[in-house]
């Protein structure tokens, strides 16, 4: 008998096998939100399962900054739903090579510091809430660690 892992999958566009982390952050890197996906689940829809989890939490936000992954119906379902403005950071066309996008470094920042979890090196967890549940350990982690230096 074989058993199909269901939260598991393949993004042939990000070349990646298995399962997409997606985190919503304030302007100075604290997750939000964090989601784990499997990885055939498109930007769009792991970004709009991320905000669902932030509906009536945060009656202050008025701005979310995205990337170019997350402009058809992330931004339609904000617009309906939470009535937010929205902005795509992306790079001049003119442009060649890298190029750091405005407000795009906070969300990169706050992934670099997972490089120093090793447990989170690699995804592990047989499931999704096991897998989110590290996320948030690790976070806490890092900002506990911050308090008390």
């Amino acid at each position: 008998m074989q058993f199909i892992n269901l939260d598991s999958g393949i993004d042939g566009n990000k070349k990646i096998n298995g399962r997409k982390r997606t985190i919503l952050v304030d302007t100075i890197g604290i997750p939000w939100s964090i989601k784990v996906t499997s990885a055939n689940i498109s930007d769009n829809q792991a970004g709009i399962q991320a905000l669902e989890q932030l509906k009536g939490k945060v009656p202050r936000l008025q701005k979310i900054t995205a990337d170019n992954g997350y402009k058809t119906t992330f931004i339609e379902h904000i617009k309906s739903n939470f009535n937010w403005e929205v902005e795509i950071a992306q790079k001049p066309e003119s442009s060649q090579g890298f190029v750091p996008q405005k407000n795009r470094w906070q969300v990169e920042r706050s992934f670099g510091w997972l490089n120093f979890k090793r447990r989170l090196f690699r995804d592990v967890e047989k499931t999704i809430e096991s897998s989110e549940a590290m996320l948030e350990i690790a976070y806490l982690s890092i900002f506990l660690n911050r308090v008390t230096k």
